[in-house]
């Protein structure tokens, strides 16, 4: 098999970041978010909502001057090592790997949930392994291909959202909502957190396409803010507009709650309730393809960097695309679907991003204080409250996350801990040997 080294195609369009922005989101707004009704109740959820929408406007304003400073495709591990230095980098491309890396099962499981809704036949499992062959398959072809079909899948599942929104609307009910909306106090607000995150989490992946992306100074940013501004509103109309029709316990446990809503207004046997849950399909798949795209740049930029091995930094000649360090993070995850469940790897995936956040925004201080005559062509508005605001929530967030999931996160810890031990001990690089954070 042919194949070079280091070097990625740049072909993606600010309409390409947008989708990829919104696509690796936009499942978020199908399922998985409900699992916080169970945790805190509809006001419960809804304020934990508003709580990390509010981190991540400014977490991704903050965030996209870090991106167009360093369009690296390894994104937040690039900005952490040129920042802190080799171990913040591990620390940072851990956490990057956890969120990405265990966001994609969770899709996947998700996507077998629907199609076994749709179709009984399918076993869940079974089917999420085969969305992992096929879709990494698909990014294979190369990056204007798959950004190309990303933009097809996530207009589609936006349009749906549009649409469900609309459908949904005259049966909300407030007293469905409010009908015991805070069972477990203020401390379901906490609890909830998690599920609120899985609204917006991988938006940041926006940065491992950064390489890849045409005249990144003006493209990054507006891919970045015209996809929060789209999945703020979609994730408020579809929460509210869900949680009015039915008494909410009935969608707090499941994968598929809004073909369950449309199910709950028409009816079982109705056309429209088979074809919208079909429909929806599009909306895991944009993310789950947007994934794997996220997390393959960020195993290609540590193996470059002498952080994995060498060989996923391979760039196939033709394709142009980073194959061994696609094969990999499919493998990682079939693996994670064979063991694990949705609402622990949403759980797993939300501690890694916050964690991640949590790092970014250090970076961010860091490098206006350690290079303030660095290249900023975009620079965080209301600057040092954005960055402030962002770095306080994610906190917060961490340490809800944890109290409420102490041993999901003492898992998550001791295998960081014990990473950073072994990469001392073996990392034989010294930092001006590794390849430039911000590649020509």
């Amino acid at each position: 098999m042919a194949e070079t080294k280091t070097t990625l195609k740049k072909a993606l369009g600010a309409t390409h970041l947008w989708a990829i922005a919104v696509g690796l989101v936009i499942s978020g707004e199908y399922f998985g978010w409900s699992y916080g009704w169970g945790a805190g109740g509809t006001m419960g959820l809804l304020i934990a909502t508003i709580i990390v929408t509010i981190l991540y406007v400014t977490f991704v304003f903050s965030f996209t001057e870090l991106t167009t400073s360093i369009p690296n495709a390894g994104g937040p591990f690039a900005y952490a090592f040129k920042a802190i230095g080799p171990l913040g980098g591990f620390a940072a491309g851990f956490a990057t790997l956890a969120e990405f890396l265990l966001a994609a099962p969770a899709i996947a499981f998700a996507l077998g949930a629907y199609l076994h809704f749709l179709y009984p036949v399918f076993d869940i499992k079974y089917t999420a392994i085969g969305c992992y062959v096929l879709f990494t398959g698909i990014n294979l072809f190369g990056i204007k291909e798959s950004a190309i079909f990303t933009l097809v899948v996530t207009l589609l599942a936006v349009g749906e959202l549009l649409l469900y929104m609309g459908v949904v609307a005259p049966h909300f009910k407030v007293d469905n909502f409010m009908h015991d909306n805070l069972p477990f106090g203020w401390k379901g607000i906490f609890a909830a957190l998690p599920f609120a995150i899985w609204f917006y989490l991988a938006i940041e992946g926006v940065a491992m396409v950064a390489e890849e992306a045409k005249d990144p100074k003006r493209t990054i940013p507006k891919g970045y803010i015209y996809g929060i501004v789209t999945l703020m509103f979609l994730a408020m109309g579809v929460m509210i507009l869900t949680g009015g029709i039915t008494d909410w316990k009935n969608l707090s446990a499941i994968d598929f709650p809004l073909p369950k809503s449309i199910e709950l207004v028409f009816g079982p046997e109705n056309s429209f309730t088979k074809l919208f849950a079909g429909i929806g399909l599009f909306g895991l798949v944009a993310s789950f393809h947007s994934i794997i795209i996220g997390y393959s740049r960020q195993i290609f930029a540590l193996g470059r960097s002498g952080y994995l091995p060498a060989v996923l930094s391979r760039v196939h000649s033709r394709s142009k695309t980073p194959h061994w360090a696609l094969l990999a993070g499919g493998i990682i995850g079939i693996i994670a679907v064979s063991s694990g469940t949705t609402n622990e790897l949403i759980i797993l995936s939300a501690l890694g991003a916050v964690v991640m956040y949590i790092i970014s925004m250090i970076c961010l201080f860091r490098l206006r204080r350690k290079e303030p005559a660095m290249e900023r062509p975009f620079k965080a508005p209301f600057y040092p409250m954005f960055p402030f605001v962002a770095l306080l929530l994610s906190v917060i967030c961490l340490f809800a996350i944890v109290y409420y999931n102490f041993s999901l996160s003492l898992l998550f810890f001791g295998i960081m801990i014990i990473g950073a031990i072994l990469f001392r001990i073996f990392y034989k690089k010294k930092p001006g040997e590794l390849i430039a954070v911000n590649p020509s």
